[in-house]
């Protein structure tokens, strides 16, 4: 027996030693599942496939690769070229390749998994398995950060005192009148890349994930910060979020290339929408709910019709990935925004484009509020339009870096924005003078 097959054998006698003290079988989506995407997604999923092996679904991880040989069969580990793989002496061969070895405790886990048959304890096998895993736990964020870190999403509260952020592992609550930070809310995923209320503004919905790994939207009591649901878990980071005008429907777009809508009373799945080819970077809703336009790293911005799914009009003017997306209030155009240092304005009818705007930077996510339309852009401002005029109103300066992400509380006239350096500034939009600024890091002192 060569020394893999001795290997084995060993490996075979621990988990048979410590798994015949479990009452029941070893899980997949909850044993299984975590390990593959922890070690085995990153170069076996569905944008990369090394060696034509993929591990993404439950099926795919049975079938074979390039080899053609079984990945898993069932009952035999031994015959199971998967197993074998993670076993392996020889770096060469061994999976991970580059990349540190399975533990032991691992490996006896899905050892004992096949000889127990190889079995599926979820609903769907062609499901994405970060979809049937339990809703992970994440790490606590740091209690002082030792930097700063990029603010991809920011929220004011319905109230316009409290300004939400995203922060690492977590989101952070901070005051609009002297930029101290008021809460923390954890169990976050490491970064957050959208920050919504719900219409009633009990609930903070925050997109986000790990990138490459899993992406996900959690709800949370804004008043508790008490997890209250996770919804859209999929295999790659959630972009945006954005409720329907009712607010009875969430809609979640992210780099997996879906659009998926939820019915946000018991969390069920509506429908899901895969029509780009690439990061769905930016949604929008309609005034009436019944159409989404979408922005995407494919270079195009599109328009659904969401009762089924069916695409209406693709725009494909920016030549560039499109980051940013929002109707006209005269619900005729939409604006979209991107690599190509501008926003566009186009018809929803036929997809010409009926005008552009020109900036200084590339042009991330629109943020629409009435007639007013805020853009942040790489050239470390934040932009007003009037929307229904199709001018530009003001100009927000104070950012030392690229601006990422923009918010607007109509009632308290205050216009938000995050940057690339983890700095907040917060502007009166009736002149347009700064505020606030402050930086959106637990222990790193507030700007003069």
């Amino acid at each position: 027996m060569n020394k893999s097959g001795i290997q084995l054998v060993a490996f075979i006698l621990l988990g048979t030693l410590c798994l015949n003290l479990q009452a029941e079988d070893v899980s997949f989506k909850s044993a299984i599942a975590p390990i593959l995407i922890d070690n085995c997604l990153a170069c076996h999923g569905s944008k990369k496939a090394e060696g034509g092996y993929r591990v993404d679904t439950y099926e795919r991880f049975l079938s074979a690769g390039d080899s053609e040989a079984d990945a898993i069969t069932a009952g035999s580990p031994d015959e199971s070229e998967m197993l074998q793989r993670i076993i392996a002496e020889d770096e060469c061969f061994r999976m991970p390749l580059e990349g540190d070895p399975l533990s032991k405790e691992q490996i006896v886990l899905i050892t004992q998994w096949i000889k127990e048959g190889a079995k599926y304890d979820a609903d769907d096998p062609q499901a994405v398995l970060a979809s049937i895993v339990p809703a992970p736990t994440y790490p606590d964020p740091p209690e002082t950060y030792p930097r700063s870190v990029p603010v991809t999403a920011v929220a004011f509260n319905p109230a316009g005192n409290q300004l939400v952020a995203g922060g690492y592992y977590e989101l952070t609550i901070w005051s609009v009148e002297d930029g101290s930070l008021i809460r923390r809310i954890k169990n976050m995923a490491q970064r957050t890349f959208a920050i919504r209320f719900s219409n009633d503004g009990k609930t903070i919905i925050a997109g986000g994930g790990s990138p490459g790994q899993i992406g996900e939207t959690r709800l949370f009591n804004a008043e508790t910060g008490e997890l209250q649901q996770v919804l859209g878990t999929t295999s790659d980071v959630v972009l945006d979020v954005q409720l329907n005008p009712n607010g009875d429907k969430l809609a979640i777009a992210g780099a997996d290339g879906a659009i998926q809508i939820f019915n946000l009373a018991d969390g069920k799945s509506v429908r899901t929408i895969t029509s780009h080819s690439d990061w769905v970077m930016a949604i929008a809703w309609n005034a009436d709910g019944t159409q989404i336009a979408s922005a995407s790293r494919d270079k195009t911005a599109k328009l659904f019709d969401v009762e089924t799914g069916e695409l209406l009009v693709t725009y494909g003017g920016h030549s560039q990935p499109v980051q940013g997306v929002v109707f006209h209030p005269n619900n005729e155009l939409i604006y979209s925004s991107g690599k190509d240092n501008k926003i566009h304005w186009w018809k929803k009818t036929d997809g010409k484009k009926s005008g552009e705007l020109a900036l200084g930077g590339e042009v991330f996510k629109l943020h629409q509020s009435s007639t007013f339309i805020f853009a942040a852009s790489a050239d470390k401002s934040v932009r007003q339009l009037d929307a229904s005029a199709q001018k530009e109103v003001r100009k927000y300066v104070g950012h030392a870096d690229w601006a990422l992400s923009s918010a607007y509380h109509s009632d308290t006239q205050r216009v938000a924005s995050g940057g690339f350096n983890g700095d907040i500034q917060i502007w009166n939009a009736e002149d347009g003078k700064s505020v606030l600024s402050f930086v959106a890091a637990p222990g790193i002192s507030k700007k003069e």
